[in-house]
C-alpha cells in the first residue's frame, strides 16, 4: 500500500490510570497531511485496545474496521500442526499488519466531509478514544500486595516494554521506525504518582481538588512511535548534580543506591559528546528504575527504563561494571537508535552496531584496553560458535530469502539468542570498518550523520526533509564515500549481505637453509556458517630481534606463504628480546629450537576479520607466548591451547601457569583463566604433590602467623579481589587418581567460611561468600552409597543450611548467596548424597521471591527433566508457568531453559506423551502468545528442537469443535452507529472475544477531552478472568522485596521456613523437611 498520508504530529492524552483494575483510558490524536488525492482509507496499528469512537476534525464520526490476525495465525482447526504451517500463517498475519507498508489492524474510512481537505492537501486531525484493560503485553502493571491482599500503593507502578514494533500494544499509532513525527503527551495520574515519558516536561497541572496531577511532555525532535516509552509510579527523583537536564527516578527507599549507581553517568555524556563532536540531541534525559523489568534496559527517545536489579550501593564491587555499561549503552543509543533511527529492520545492524561500538569505546576508556580486547575476543568466539552451531547470521537480509524455522526478514519471528548474537556481530563489523577507514574518519562519518540529522529535525516537515534522521545500509555507504572517498561495496557484500565466519587451520615450520618460516594456512568452507574469505590477513611473528608484522593476500586456492626472518638463529641460553610494546624482556632460550629465530607466530592478532582459528604451535611456543606476550588475546589463546591438548600437560606447562597466576602485573581475567587451566593440566598429569594454587592462596591471602587462616578481608585492590574469589573455585576442581577432591582442599575451603572476617571491610563480601559456596560445591564427588552423606558432605550441607537461614534475616545483595546454596543442594542430589526432589526449589521459584532466585530455581527444576520418573510432571509445571506466571521475564527464561534441555525433553517424545506435549506447545504459540512475539519465537524454537519442521508421525489434529476450514481472514466491520460487531467468519472469534472481554470491564468515562458526544453503553457483566486474577493477587503477598534485596527483612522475606540443625548427623533429614 502506498503512503497516502504523512503523520506530522501525534498527541497522546492518558486521562485515567486505574491500578486496581489495570485499566488505561486515553485519547490519541493524529495530525495527517494528505499526499495523494482521493485517498479515503487510513490504516493504523492497534492491539489489545478497545476502540470507542473515531472522529475527524473533532466533528465527523468515522467508520472503522478492526482485525488482529496475529492473535491466532493458524485459524483452520484442520490444519496440520507443523512449523511450516504455522510459519506461513504467521508471516501472512504479520505482513497484513506491517506498519512499514502502512498496513495495520485498524482500518479507518474517512467521512465524506473531509474529502476536500484530502484532495487539496490540507492537514486534518484524526482522534481515537480507546481503553486498555489488563494488557498481556506492551504495558506491565507491577502490583505488590501485603499478606492480606491489599495493594501497596507506595510501590505499585507501571511501565511500557517490548521489542520490535511493540508500541501498538498500548496505544494506536503507526508502529514503524520510518514514520517520524513530533509528539505531545499528557498523562493524568494520582497526586502521589509521577509520570515519565519521552520528551521534555513543560508543565505540571494539579486538579482543583488536589487529587490528580497532569504531566505534559513535548518532543519536538521527529521520533517514531517505536521510541516512545512510559513509566508511572510513586517514583522519587534525583537530579544529577553534574548535569541538571538529567534526572534519575527510583521506587521509594532506594534513593541512596540510586545515587551510588548513577554517580558516574555524566562521564559517559562527556565522553560521547567529545568523541562525536556534537551535543546530546535531546533537551532532557531520564533514567527510570522499575521492578519486574522485561529486560535490563528498554531504551527510547530521551528516556531509558532500567531494571531495579542494576541498582547497587558503593559497597558492591561486582555489579558496578555491569550497571555502568548498561547506562553507557542507553546514552549511546540516544544518538544512534533514537535520534537517528533505522529505516527498516534490514538496517537495524547499523543503529545497533554503532551504539554498541560507541559503548565499547567508552568501556575501553574507562576500564582499559585489556578489558576491551578481552570483550572483543569473547564476542568473536560467541558469533563464530553460534553461526557454526545454530544459524548463520545475515546483518542485512534485504537481498536474501533464506528461511529456517524462523524468518530472518521479520524481527517478530527471530529467537532471542539470534538477536543477541546479531547484536555482537553488528558491533564487530563496525569495528572492522574502523580498521578499514581509520578511527578518525569513521568518527567524522558519525559526526556528519548527526549534524545533518540535527539540521533536518529542527525544521518543520517538508517532503524529504526528515530523511536524514533515518539511516539505511545504502545511505550509510553513501555517507562514508562522501566523507572518506572510499567505496564500501566489497566490504558490505562480504560481511553485511552474507552470513558466516572464516575458519582457518594452519601450522608453520622454520626452513633453516632459506631462513624463512613456511606457513601453511587452509580454509574449511564446507561446514555450516563458514564464509570463504578473500582479502588481506595480518600475521605477527615474534623473533629474536623483535616482533614483525606481515600482511598476506588470501586468495581462492593459495594456502602456502613464506615469511623471511629478520633474525639469525643464535645459541645463547639467555637473551633480551624486544617485544611489540617496545619492552625488552630476558628470556631463557634453552627450551627453544636453537636453529630457529622464531619464538611464536600469531594469525590476525588484532581480530580484524570474523574468523575462527585452529592454529598449531609447539607447547614451548605456547608457553613463551603466555609468559612474555603482553596482549591479553594472545595469552587467552595460549591458555586455551595448553589446556586443550593432553600432550601439553607437562611440568613446564604447570610451572608457566603457576607463574601467570602469581604474577600481579598480569591482567586479572587472564589470571582467573589460568587458575582453571592449571587445574585441568594438573588433573591430566595425575599430579600427586601439593594441591595446585593452595600455596598461592595461602601466600597472598593467608595470615602471617597461620597460613591456613585467611587474613581479614580488605578488598582495596579489585584485581586481587577477583583472584581471591576465583582461586577456591578453581582449586576445588582438583581430583586425585580416584576422581575425588583431596580432603585437604575441602577442609581448607570450609575453614575459609569459618575464619573470613569482613567486619572492617568497606566493601561487601556477599559475592566472595557465594564463590566459597560454589567452591564447596565443586569439591563434592559421587557418593559411594545412595542417599548417604559422607563426612565432608555433612559439613558442606551444614554450612549451606546455616547460610540459607542467615539469608532469611540478612539477605545478601541480589540474594547471590541463596542462589549458590540452591545450586549446592542440587549438586548434592545429583551426586547421590540427598534424595532427588524438586520441592525445595519450587518453593523458591514461586511468585513473590526475588527474581534472580526464581530464575536460578527454575533453571534447577528444568534440570530434573533428565530424570526419567519426574520428567513429565516437571515439564507440565514449567509449561504451566509459561502460560500463567505474571512476570514476563520469568516466562521467557523458562522457555530458554527448556530449549537448553530439549534433548532431555526429546526422550519424552513417545507414543504416550507426544500428543499432549505437541498440543501444549502448539496452543501456546498459536493462541497464547499473540501479544508477545518474543515469547512466541521461543516456543517455536522449542517446537523445532523437539519435532523439526515436520508433523510428528503419531500427531493427529483434533476434530474441530465448530466452524469450518477457512482460507482467508476477512476484516470484521464495526461502525460508529452499529454498536455491535458483525462476525462473518469463525477465524475472527479470538479477536471478537478479546474485544468483548475488554468492553465488559470499561467503566463510564465521564467527561472526555476529545469533545466526543456519543455515550457508551455500560456492560455490567463480570470479566471471565476475574477469579484467576483474584487467585494471582492472593499468591503475590509481598511488595518490593523483588525490587531490591535491601528491602527484605525477617518478617516479610518470602520463601520456605528456616532450617535448624540440632545435630550434624541429622543434617540430611532436617534439611529435607524444608
Amino acid at each position: 500500500m502506498s503512503h497516502n498520508f504523512k503523520l506530522v504530529h501525534q498527541t497522546l492524552v492518558i486521562s485515567r490510570i486505574s491500578f486496581e483494575k489495570q485499566l488505561v483510558v486515553a485519547l490519541a490524536e493524529f495530525h495527517f497531511l494528505p499526499l495523494v488525492p482521493d485517498s479515503t482509507t487510513l490504516r493504523l496499528n492497534c492491539k489489545q485496545s478497545r476502540i470507542f469512537e473515531v472522529v475527524v476534525n473533532d466533528v465527523y464520526s468515522a467508520e472503522y474496521e478492526y482485525c488482529d490476525p496475529t492473535l491466532q495465525p493458524v485459524s483452520d482447526p484442520l490444519a496440520a500442526h507443523t512449523l511450516d504451517t504455522f510459519q506461513n500463517a504467521e508471516i501472512e498475519a504479520f505482513d497484513s499488519v506491517n506498519a512499514d507498508k502502512r498496513l495495520g489492524e485498524l482500518i479507518i474510512h474517512l467521512p465524506k466531509e473531509v474529502e476536500d481537505d484530502v484532495n487539496n492537501g490540507r492537514k486534518f486531525i484524526l482522534s481515537i478514544e480507546f481503553a486498555l484493560h489488563e494488557p498481556a503485553g506492551g504495558l506491565h502493571f507491577v502490583l505488590p500486595r501485603m499478606k492480606d491482599g491489599t495493594l501497596l500503593r507506595n510501590a505499585m507502578h507501571l511501565f511500557s516494554y517490548g521489542e520490535h514494533n511493540s508500541a501498538r500494544m498500548w496505544f494506536p499509532c503507526i508502529d514503524s521506525y520510518n514514520e517520524l513525527c513530533t509528539w505531545k503527551i499528557e498523562v493524568t495520574v494520582e497526586a502521589m504518582m509521577v509520570a515519565i515519558t519521552a520528551g521534555e516536561l513543560i508543565d505540571t497541572v494539579t486538579s482543583s481538588d488536589g487529587k490528580e496531577k497532569t504531566y505534559v511532555y513535548e518532543l519536538n525532535v521527529p521520533t517514531s512511535a517505536c521510541n516512545i516509552a512510559l513509566a508511572v509510579g510513586p517514583f522519587e527523583c534525583h537530579i544529577d548534580p553534574n548535569m541538571n537536564e538529567v534526572k534519575h527516578y527510583c521506587l521509594p527507599h532506594l534513593m541512596p543506591i540510586l545515587k551510588s549507581t548513577t554517580a558516574t553517568l555524566h562521564e559517559a555524556f562527556e565522553f560521547y559528546e567529545e568523541m562525536l563532536s556534537v551535543r546530546y540531541p535531546y533537551p532532557a534525559y531520564k533514567q527510570v528504575f522499575v521492578d519486574e523489568a522485561y529486560t535490563d534496559s528498554h531504551i527510547c527517545s530521551s528516556i531509558t527504563i532500567f531494571s531495579t536489579n542494576l541498582l547497587h550501593s558503593s559497597r558492591i564491587i561486582d555489579q558496578n561494571p555491569v550497571s555502568r555499561f548498561e547506562q553507557a549503552l542507553g546514552i549511546a543509543h540516544q544518538f544512534f537508535g533514537c535520534f537517528i533511527s533505522r529505516r527498516s529492520w534490514y538496517d537495524a545492524w547499523l543503529t545497533i552496531g554503532i551504539s554498541r561500538y560507541l559503548t565499547y569505546q567508552y568501556l575501553k576508556a574507562t576500564f582499559g584496553n585489556n578489558e576491551y580486547r578481552y570483550c572483543v575476543r569473547q564476542m568473536l568466539l560467541d558469533v563464530c560458535d553460534y553461526e557454526q552451531r545454530e544459524t548463520p547470521i545475515i546483518l542485512d537480509s534485504s537481498t536474501t530469502m533464506s528461511r529456517s524455522y524462523f524468518d530472518i526478514n521479520r524481527p517478530q519471528t527471530i529467537p532471542s539468542e539470534y538477536v543477541n548474537v546479531f547484536t555482537k556481530k553488528s558491533c564487530l563489523v563496525l569495528r572492522m570498518l574502523e580498521n578499514r577507514l581509520g578511527k578518525e574518519l569513521l568518527l567524522q562519518v558519525f559526526n556528519k550523520m548527526l549534524s545533518l540529522a540535527a539540521l533536518s529535525s529542527s525544521s518543520e516537515y517538508s517532503t524529504g526533509m526528515w530523511d536524514n534522521v533515518m539511516v539505511s545500509t545504502k545511505s550509510f555507504s553513501k555517507s562514508v564515500f562522501t566523507v572518506t572517498g572510499k567505496d564500501l561495496e566489497v566490504f558490505i557484500n562480504q560481511w553485511v549481505y552474507q552470513s558466516g565466519c572464516a575458519y582457518f587451520t594452519g601450522k608453520c615450520k622454520f626452513n633453516k637453509k632459506r631462513n624463512v618460516v613456511e606457513l601453511e594456512l587452509k580454509q574449511d568452507s564446507s561446514g555450516k556458517g563458514v564464509l570463504k574469505y578473500v582479502g588481506p590477513l595480518e600475521v605477527t611473528i615474534q623473533e629474536l630481534d623483535g616482533s614483525f608484522n606481515h600482511t598476506f593476500k588470501i586468495e581462492e586456492n593459495k594456502t602456502k606463504f613464506e615469511i623471511t626472518c629478520h633474525s639469525k638463529s643464535r645459541r645463547q641460553k639467555k637473551k633480551k628480546i624486544p617485544l611489540m610494546t617496545g619492552e625488552e624482556v630476558e628470556m631463557d632460550m634453552a627450551s627453544l629450537d636453537p636453529d630457529s629465530p622464531m619464538i611464536w607466530l600469531r594469525i590476525d592478532p588484532n581480530m580484524l576479520i570474523l574468523r575462527k582459528l585452529n592454529w598449531e604451535l609447539t607447547d614451548t611456543m605456547w608457553q613463551y607466548q603466555l609468559k612474555y606476550e603482553r596482549d591479553v588475546v594472545a595469552q587467552c589463546e595460549a591458555l586455551h591451547a595448553l589446556e586443550s591438548e593432553k600432550d601439553f600437560a607437562t611440568s613446564a606447562t604447570r610451572s608457566t601457569l603457576m607463574e601467570i597466576v602469581d604474577d600481579d602485573h598480569c591482567f586479572y581475567k587472564v589470571r582467573i583463566m589460568a587458575t582453571h587451566s592449571l587445574v585441568k593440566v594438573a588433573n591430566q598429569m595425575m599430579w600427586s604433590g601439593p594441591p595446585p594454587m593452595l600455596h598461592v592462596f595461602q601466600k597472598k591471602f593467608g595470615s602471617n602467623s597461620c597460613s591456613n587462616i585467611v587474613r581479614q578481608l580488605k578488598f582495596k585492590n579489585f584485581q586481587s579481589y577477583y583472584l581471591q574469589r576465583a582461586l577456591p573455585v578453581a582449586m576445588a576442581n582438583t581430583r586425585t587418581t580416584t576422581t575425588i577432591c583431596p580432603t585437604e582442599i575441602t577442609h581448607f575451603i570450609l575453614d575459609l567460611f569459618r575464619y573470613s572476617d569482613n567486619s572492617r571491610n568497606k566493601y561487601s563480601d556477599c559475592y566472595y561468600v557465594a564463590s566459597l559456596v560454589e567452591a564447596a560445591t565443586n569439591t563434592i564427588s559421587i557418593s559411594t552409597s545412595i542417599n548417604s552423606l559422607s563426612n565432608e558432605s555433612k559439613l558442606i550441607l551444614e554450612e549451606v543450611t546455616r547460610l540459607l537461614n542467615l539469608e532469611k534475616v540478612l539477605p545478601s545483595y541480589r540474594n547471590v548467596i541463596t542462589i549458590s546454596c540452591l545450586k549446592c543442594v542440587r549438586t548434592l542430589q545429583q551426586k547421590g548424597h540427598l534424595p532427588s526432589t524438586s520441592t525445595l526449589f519450587k518453593s523458591y521459584a514461586q511468585f513473590g521471591m526475588f527474581i534472580d532466585v526464581r530464575l536460578a530455581a527454575l533453571d534447577i527444576i528444568s534440570g530434573f527433566l533428565t530424570e526419567g520418573e519426574t520428567q513429565k510432571p516437571q515439564l507440565d509445571y514449567l509449561l504451566d508457568l509459561v502460560e500463567k506466571d505474571p512476570v514476563p521475564r520469568v516466562r521467557h527464561h523458562i522457555l530458554l531453559a527448556l530449549i537448553t534441555q530439549h534433548s532431555a525433553i526429546s526422550s519424552l517424545i513417545t507414543t504416550q506423551y507426544i500428543l499432549s506435549i505437541s498440543n501444549q506447545l502448539w496452543k501456546l504459540m498459536n493462541l497464547f502468545c499473540g501479544q508477545d512475539t518474543k515469547l512466541c519465537s521461543e516456543v517455536v524454537e522449542l517446537y523445532y528442537k523437539l519435532f523439526g519442521n515436520k508433523n510428528p508421525q503419531s500427531l493427529v489434529p483434533e476434530e474441530p469443535e465448530r466452524g469450518r476450514p477457512v482460507a482467508d481472514v476477512p476484516y470484521t466491520s464495526y461502525t460508529a452507529d452499529d454498536g455491535e460487531y458483525n462476525v462473518d467468519n469463525p477465524a475472527m472469534e479470538a479477536t471478537i472475544d478479546y474485544m468483548n472481554s475488554v468492553d465488559n470491564v470499561v467503566p463510564d468515562l465521564g467527561e472526555s477531552k476529545s469533545k466526543l458526544k456519543k455515550k457508551k453503553k455500560k456492560n455490567k457483566h463480570k470479566h471471565k478472568h476475574k477469579s484467576e486474577k483474584k487467585e494471582r493477587d492472593e499468591s503475590s503477598r509481598h511488595a518490593l522485596v523483588s525490587a531490591s534485596p535491601y528491602l527484605a527483612s525477617a518478617h516479610d522475606y518470602p520463601g520456605p521456613s528456616s532450617v535448624q540443625l540440632s545435630d550434624p548427623s541429622s543434617a540430611e533429614d532436617d534439611f529435607l523437611d524444608v
